[in-house]
């Protein structure tokens, strides 16, 4: 099954004098990068969510915030820190000042902003157990990454059948390649005929080896077969990853550079209108799938 590397979940959850609220979300990328936003003061948080993530997903820059909102009791030892509140003051100023030079108009930062900055709010338990919130979160991690692995393999499938559509025009003009190549085999041969008479009218002394050697240069650099037999193979090769479980987008990825290589060495090899007109079609499909993979897991 073919997964999507976008997507998108968000959750609520309540455990030991705390609720929490879950957002987590990814976009493509080459490689798997974690960002995370969850609050410091839970011991050993951050590094299991890390943790269970990594493990879940193999390639996209997702993005994880976690916002835990204490109950009542809790909240009265809490407290600012006033260094920090400054430094996050003087830095939303110099932000300001930037945006206002160049003539970009910023909404203003509420109070609930500037509190939920890392630091500015302290809590006097500092030496309050912290385990089993930690540990309620974290039972709460799964269902959270199921329903985002559901969305991913929903946008999967739509992108499954975009690349096999793709797939199967790619599959479709290498077929009108061939039959191109099978009419310009009679206007190929008129033509070296032709070349072949005037190099005889103007030259007496013409070595026959020469020019039968120069005769054959021609006909394999104007020669397709190896393109179109790969082309081929790679439609084969893709359709089988497209049915093939686990992340396959790195694949995909290597796929599509051999199929515009090809591509490009057909157009470059043609010497016929139509064939040339075939290449260009395949180089824009090829282009336009090689966009969609962009996505693949």
């Amino acid at each position: 099954m073919t997964v999507s590397m976008t997507g998108f979940a968000a959750g609520k959850g309540q455990g030991p004098g705390a609720s929490w609220v879950w957002d987590l979300r990814a976009v493509n990328g080459k490689g798997l990068d974690l960002r995370l936003r969850v609050p410091d003061w839970i011991d050993g948080l951050e590094l299991a969510l890390r943790g269970e993530l990594s493990r879940a997903l193999s390639r996209g820059n997702v993005s994880l915030t976690l916002r835990v909102t204490r109950e009542q009791p809790e909240a009265e030892g809490l407290r600012l820190n006033p260094a920090t509140l400054r430094g996050v003051l003087l830095a939303l100023a110099e932000v300001e000042r930037v945006a206002m030079e160049e003539g970009v108009t910023l909404a203003q930062p509420s109070h609930a902003d500037v509190l939920g900055f890392r630091g500015v709010v302290e809590t006097g338990a500092s030496d309050e157990d912290t385990t089993p919130l930690r540990n309620a979160i974290l039972a709460d991690l799964p269902a959270l990454i199921t329903a985002f692995n559901a969305m991913r393999q929903a946008e999967g499938a739509a992108l499954a059948q975009v690349i096999g559509g793709q797939i199967d025009r790619v599959a479709s003009l290498r077929d009108e390649a061939a039959a191109a190549v099978e009419n310009r085999r009679a206007s190929q041969a008129e033509t070296l005929r032709t070349q072949l008479a005037r190099v005889l009218e103007n030259s007496e002394d013409a070595d026959p080896q020469r020019l039968a050697q120069e005769l054959a240069l021609l006909a394999v650099k104007t020669d397709v077969t190896e393109e179109l037999d790969r082309l081929a193979a790679h439609v084969t090769a893709a359709r089988a990853l497209l049915a093939e479980p686990g992340p396959v987008g790195r694949k995909f990825d290597f796929l599509m550079q051999e199929f515009m290589r090809e591509a490009n060495t057909l157009c470059s090899k043609a010497q016929d209108i139509a064939l040339t007109r075939i290449g260009l079609d395949l180089k824009t499909v090829i282009d336009q799938m090689r966009e969609q993979v962009q996505n693949v897991e």
